[in-house]
Order: C-alpha cells, then structure tokens, then sequence
C-alpha cells in the first residue's frame, strides 16, 4: 500500500476514456479493499482460527484476502498514473474524473511504487490459490507456492522502497511525523516481515518447513503493519484534502 507524498509529473498526457469516478471514492475504495485484504491475512495467521476452520478454509482465507489486495492495488496504480485524482482540494475530490488505465511513468516515484506492488499481489495470488492443492514432492510446493511468495514479497519491499524515495520529507523523525511518512514506514515494515515469512516458509526436503512459527508470525506481523497502514490512509486523505483547500474554499 502506497501513499502519495511528493513526486509529480505535470506533462502527462490527458486521461483516457474510462469508469466514472471521484478521487475521493476512488481512494476510500482502495483503503477499504485495503483493509479487508489486510484482516483476512491476519484472521488467516491466527492459530486459533486455524485449529478452528482447518487448514482449507484457513488456505481460502488468504487466497480471498490476495483478491483483495490486487483489487486495492490496481486501484491505487490507476490514482497514481491519473493526475486528477490526488492533490484535490474540498470541491476537487468530488469531481467526475476519468481514470488513466495505462501509462509509464518510470519518473515518478509514486507510479514506481504503485506499478511494483501491483504484480506483487498478482503473484499472492498465485501462491495463495496454489497452496489449496497438495503436492507429492517438496520441489513441486517450493515451486509452486514458494517461489510466487517470495517474488512477491520482493516486489512488495521494492515499492516499499519506493514510496519511501516519494516522502517530501527527508530524515525519518520528520517523516514520522506526517501521516504519508507513518504509512509508507509501516508498508515497509510490513514487507520486511512478509519477506521474512517468506524465507522461513521454504520447504526442506524433509517436507518440513525452514521455521513454521516465524513463517505464520511473519505473516501476521506484516498483515497488522498493512492493516494499520491502509486504515491511516483515511485521515491521511483528509489531511491532503485541507491542505489543499484554500482558506475559506469549504464547500
């Protein structure tokens, strides 16, 4: 989940023909789709729930929580290649805009983010719908379900890398004091411990795991970062709305 925080590219070409949308519903889209991805790795985690449902409907539960994660993530790749839906003021996020379906914008910091994360959750996807089946040998899970993880939690710590180059702010105390600074650094959090969930959850040829608990922690850890994270992008969204709303402009 990346925040929008500074890069701006103000020679991209007008929108194409697309859905009808506002920024600010756009946005409260991606947040909330966010935060239903988010809680269904976490719920997913929980060993209660697991010993609770089984590990099938626990395996549907993260693969739910992935289609909700690619549904937020296109949704903020398309606020970050549409110049119109970010830095409105208090009438500008309620305006009509026509979103942008396809751009390449290797300039912008933010894109760079959005465009990274958003292949990320299409390769969750893979391994969450591939850990449903089972497999008769260690090499064909690794392959299956171990390496789309790992590919995507490394595209998760790259636009994480990202968002972070996009702050304004420079030094980590100043920006973790803005709301965009609060978000990214969580986002990075999170990936790091999605990352690490991930190298624990290689499967040895003992069939065993490298290390089950830090793989299950890494998960839940860096799903709470997400969640904490994607729920900040609503106050963070009016923040930027004031700000950028001339005195007296309400309305």
């Amino acid at each position: 989940m990346t925040q929008r925080g500074g890069d701006v590219d103000e020679d991209r070409p007008p929108a194409r023909q697309a859905r009808w949308l506002t920024p600010v519903r756009l946005n409260g889209l991606v947040a909330t789709l966010f935060v239903i991805g988010s809680s269904c790795f976490v719920l997913g985690s929980v060993p209660a729930y697991l010993d609770a449902v089984g590990t099938t409907v626990d395996g549907v539960t993260y693969f739910v929580g992935s289609i909700f994660f690619t549904s937020a993530s296109l949704g903020q790749l398309l606020q970050a290649q549409t110049p119109e839906m970010t830095g409105v003021d208090e009438q500008g996020q309620h305006r009509r805009t026509r979103v942008r379906w396809f751009a390449w914008l290797p300039h912008d910091r933010n894109w760079l983010a959005a465009a990274s994360q958003f292949p990320g959750t299409v390769f969750f996807n893979v391994s969450t719908f591939a850990a449903l089946a089972d497999y008769a040998s260690f090499q064909d899970e690794d392959q299956q379900v171990w390496r789309p993880d790992f590919f995507g939690s490394t595209l998760f710590l790259v636009a994480s890398f990202f968002a972070l180059l996009a702050l304004e702010q420079r030094g980590l105390r100043r920006q973790l004091r803005t709301l965009p600074g609060q978000i990214a650094w969580l986002n990075m959090l999170g990936s790091v411990f999605f990352m690490v969930s991930a190298f624990a959850a290689f499967v040895l040829p003992s069939g065993q795991l490298v290390d089950d608990a830090l793989a299950v922690g890494g998960t839940l850890f860096g799903a709470v970062c997400f969640l904490v994270g994607a729920a900040l992008m609503f106050p963070a969204w009016r923040h930027e709305v004031r700000a950028a709303t001339p005195a007296g402009g309400h309305g």
